[in-house]
């Protein structure tokens, strides 16, 4: 297979690399022996408008990683088992990340979102018996404690790594008018009881490349959530990877990168958290992405230079009205994934700041980046750009999976690479599915250029078909995107009795924008080929989204059709098919 993308490599990226054979945590007590009192983490919050931040050099967040180690030794955690995170983004997620790979054991990321029955499905299905929770989900943890295998349940409190100033106002005005007081059970831990009374001393595991580091769940979105198993091979060749692609932006410690994605994500965990460890750069957590003023005054005070995000996070911080009180110009490069990014977001977002914003595209069960655009060099608009080093890609047909199609041509996207997952815990016969000879079948439409950049069209399950036409949300989501009034959009097939389906949009407006839904469809009749052009249009205040900012579009739909159900029943007919 030709690899067209190669000449478009930026200069000083190389498209073959050296992958040492240690674990991930090595790169951790590098840091600590080689920039010792470098910062490693920054994390607190706002008191009216002042930043009031905690550093943690990593020499710091070694030993306490250590610590942890040792005391979850100390509880019978030991090599293979799956110790559960439940935690935003925060100091004791790191140090709770690195101290179970220290102990050869599993990290089983949770999403702090998720409500008692998703948390209790997770921990059975990875076989977590040690949870490290945060107070406020302590409750969570309690119900569903009995239902599952949990025999270590240790709780930190947010503001364990807050500076002296910010924790004393929590405590104040949070904990004493909230009542939010926790209370733990007599053979449960706290988090800081745990670290303090273990020794520093680095736990001596024997590691394999090939050993289980990860459990990534795929959102539920498409079924079922399944862990992607994640090696330790797959975390240093990724952040290896990453680290080539970023290698003209992070140059040194001082250079650091908004960690506003949530750490459980694989995105985060690799683009943000592992590369800043290999980088030896430091990491700016931000608990709430939503909370903007956090956000963009972290950027102005401690002058990062990388910020990955989401499109959905480049949307907020165009439309938000206080933009201009701060300075942004410190960013140079702008990581966007997980979801489509719109031309018109990614246009305004670099001209307002300066940066490159690219577009790049990865998954869980890849660790997860494949492909970007190059942050210096061709930059194409639309894709997702070319493969990551040592990662071939190919567009097979949708039909048999067999054939491969020429430039040009829609099909399904596959992926090599050492990034590349175990497979599914537990599950040989999606493993298989997914799988095939060496290849990873992504289940993402795509197609390739000439010179081989990749653009992503839409996922198979998420393809419209309306009067036998195949239609790709994203390609009405970009027109509408165009329009000045619209601030978010989303489109989905719905059913109907002549097309089959057909094409519904959900549209939030900006502040203070008033339009009609034949305004929208007028605007789209310009833009769009007739089939694809909605025929429906709703409009929303807010649009479902992952705690990552993923727009749900299954939901909408979902919505829809309990609407539709309701309806029916009311009138004692039937719901529509």
């Amino acid at each position: 297979m030709e690899k067209r993308w190669l000449k478009h490599y930026e200069p000083g990226v190389r498209a073959h690399l050296d992958y040492p054979n240690v674990p991930m945590q090595h790169f951790l007590e590098e840091a600590a022996t080689q920039v010792p009192d470098a910062t490693a983490t920054i994390f607190g919050g706002m008191l009216g408008p002042e930043l009031v931040d905690a550093k943690l050099s990593y020499k710091e967040l070694n030993d306490l990683t250590n610590r942890l180690a040792n005391g979850l030794a100390a509880l019978g955690v030991k090599k293979g088992d799956r110790v559960a995170i439940y935690l935003p983004n925060c100091p004791q997620y790191v140090i709770s990340y690195y101290a179970i790979l220290k102990l050869g054991a599993i990290v089983a990321p949770n999403n702090p979102m998720y409500v008692p029955r998703e948390l209790e499905f997770q921990l059975n299905d990875s076989g977590s018996e040690t949870i490290i929770c945060l107070s406020r989900l302590y409750p969570y943890v309690r119900m569903v404690r009995p239902n599952t295998k949990l025999k270590n349940v240790i709780v930190t409190n947010i503001k364990d790594y807050f500076p002296p100033k910010l924790k004393a106002a929590f405590e104040q005005f949070v904990e004493e008018k909230e009542g939010h007081r926790v209370t733990i059970a007599a053979d449960e831990h706290w988090f800081l009881d745990v670290v303090n009374n273990a020794p520093a001393t680095p736990p001596k595991v024997e590691m394999k490349p090939e050993d289980t580091a990860v459990l990534l769940y795929t959102g539920g979105t498409t079924g079922v959530p399944k862990a992607a198993e994640i090696t330790q091979r797959n975390l240093v060749a990724n952040a290896i990877q990453c680290k080539e692609w970023v290698a003209n932006v992070q140059k040194g410690p001082s250079e650091g990168s908004i960690v506003a994605l949530p750490l459980y994500h694989s995105y985060a965990m690799t683009a943000c958290m592992n590369n800043c460890v290999l980088q030896q750069t430091s990491m700016i957590l931000i608990p709430d992405p939503r909370n903007l003023p956090h956000l963009l005054k972290s950027i102005d005070c401690h002058k990062p230079t990388y910020f990955p995000g989401v499109p959905t996070m480049y949307t907020a911080c165009l439309n938000f009205p206080e933009l201009g009180k701060y300075n942004l110009g410190s960013l140079k490069a702008c990581l966007s994934g997980a979801a489509a990014l719109p031309v018109e977001v990614q246009k305004k977002f670099q001209e307002l700041t300066g940066a490159h914003l690219v577009e790049g595209y990865g998954l869980s069960e890849a660790t997860p980046v494949t492909h970007d655009n190059p942050l210096f060099g061709d930059n194409r608009i639309g894709t997702v750009g070319v493969p990551f080093p040592d990662t071939d890609s190919k567009i097979m047909d949708l039909e048999t999976g067999e054939k491969e199609l020429p430039p040009g041509e829609p099909g399904e996207l596959v992926v090599k690479g050492p990034q590349v997952m175990k497979g599914y815990w537990n599950k040989p016969e999606e493993t298989r599915l997914a799988l095939r000879n060496g290849w990873l079948y992504t289940g993402d439409i795509a197609t390739m250029d000439e010179d081989g950049y990749f653009r992503i069209v839409d996922r198979k399950k998420d393809m419209i078909i309306a009067g036998g036409y195949n239609i790709y949300p994203r390609d009405v989501e970009e027109v509408l995107y165009q329009h000045p009034k619209v601030m978010e959009a989303a489109v989905a097939g719905v059913p109907d009795p002549y097309r089959g389906e057909t094409v519904k949009a959900y549209v939030v407006l900006k502040p203070g924008e008033t339009a009609t839904a034949e305004d929208i469809i007028a605007f789209c009749k310009e833009r769009l080929a007739a089939f694809k052009r909605p025929t429906i249009v709703e409009f929303r205040d807010s649009l479902p989204k992952t705690l990552i900012g993923k727009i749900l579009r299954r939901q909408l739909v979902a919505e829809d059709q309990a609407k539709a159900a309701q309806a029916a029943g009311q009138s004692g007919g039937k719901a529509p098919a």
